[in-house]
């Protein structure tokens, strides 16, 4: 435990996670609560120890019987999802503390055990992106109608009735809260979800290259909009790396491949991610973001954003400032901020000054404070 960082006083802990299947900002919320919490055993709906690169092999993981459906194929067993979350027990734990985005939330738990869901957003697809969700499942038409019913009806009355079951709501962002109080009717209090800001640090860059070319990173899916920059850089014919996997990866590349500029660098580790956002002229982010951690883990780096005027990426950048921000998700948006921000110049302390108030220590005290305030009070040093 960090120095300086209070303990929980002796309490009987779960985390529930919805599906450790891959490496992002939800994870990163995880790890958190389990530095806080140690000793805390995770339930979750299903694990892949393969995309998760062992990050959680050695923890007391407690998996639900979708654990059997393959892997590659989980997604199949969206109808079974709700039923299988209400079937985890915790009548013996005092709190319950699960991160959500669609079915944690909807863990049953009886008094007195208290149940607090940190919420990275409202279920998307039932309330915000339902039919672009539909339209880019690979699934032939006949289930994309079933999907779209089953979304619409029964699937979305769960999710209200569940999020009516945490006792508190901590929201990821202002937009976050927002949501959660127009779609589920719920208060919650903001904490901004965690960036290591002791290894997002600056350095040499990526291959000893400073500054002399673009970066973009995320998951490769249509509404991360990925595709939106490349179609950018190849009218400006500037220097862009791209790094990612996905299911658009192959059709991403095989369309740009013309195009000399624009290098796809496929997955990459930590370490490399680190190194690209360090030598980046700037990361370039048009994704509307519940939060949007590589946001922060760029400026911690002292590297400028180019971003969606909307979402989480707008809570921490301000235009001119510590980045550029543009107004609607098109190629053309996205070309022209980019020629803005050619004609200007920021100072990487004070951009990376910007991100140190959303570090990983400074969200671990927030989150015990809160836990506090619930009744569960830090132990006497």
């Amino acid at each position: 435990m960090a120095a300086g960082q209070r303990r929980i006083i002796d309490v009987r802990v779960a985390l529930v996670h919805e599906f450790l299947t891959q490496l992002g900002g939800a994870e990163k919320v995880l790890e958190a609560f389990h530095e806080i919490f140690p000793d805390a055993p995770v339930y979750t709906l299903i694990y892949d120890e393969k995309p998760t690169r062992g990050v959680f092999a050695n923890w007391d993981l407690r998996t639900s019987a979708l654990q059997r459906f393959p892997k590659k194929h989980y997604k199949w067993a969206l109808p079974l999802m709700a039923r299988a979350i209400e079937s985890f027990d915790f009548s013996n734990y005092d709190l319950v503390l699960s991160d959500s985005s669609a079915f944690a939330k909807g863990i049953i738990t009886k008094k007195p055990t208290v149940h607090i869901c940190y919420c990275h957003t409202p279920t998307r697809y039932l309330w915000e992106s339902r039919d672009e969700y539909i339209a880019n499942l690979p699934y032939p038409r006949l289930i994309k109608a079933a999907a779209h019913w089953y979304l619409n009806s029964s699937l979305k009355e769960w999710d209200y009735k569940a999020a009516q079951r945490p006792d508190y709501f901590i929201a990821n962002s202002r937009t976050v809260q927002d949501r959660i109080k127009k779609y589920y009717g719920r208060e919650s209090e903001v904490i901004y979800p965690p960036v290591d800001t002791e290894f997002y640090k600056g350095g040499n860059g990526w291959k000893g290259r400073k500054r002399n070319y673009y970066f973009t990173a995320s998951r490769l899916e249509p509404y991360k909009k990925i595709g939106l920059v490349m179609e950018a850089f190849k009218e400006l014919g500037l220097p862009l790396q791209v790094a990612g996997s996905g299911t658009r990866a192959e059709e991403y590349r095989i369309n740009n491949r013309e195009f000399r500029n624009i290098e796809f660098l496929g997955r990459v580790s930590d370490e490399e991610l680190r190194s690209l956002y360090q030598g980046a002229k700037a990361f370039v982010f048009p994704a509307l973001e519940d939060a949007g951690l590589m946001v922060l883990e760029a400026l911690s780096c002292g590297t400028p954003v180019i971003g969606f005027a909307r979402g989480g990426t707008a809570e921490f950048v301000q235009d001119g400032v510590n980045g550029v921000l543009f107004d609607n998700q098109t190629a053309d948006d996205i070309g022209a901020a980019v020629k803005r921000f050619e004609g200007m110049k920021f100072e990487a302390g004070k951009l990376r000054e910007s991100a140190l108030p959303f570090g990983k220590i400074e969200f671990k005290t927030k989150i015990i404070n809160f836990l506090s305030n619930a009744g569960f009070p830090p132990a006497r040093e």
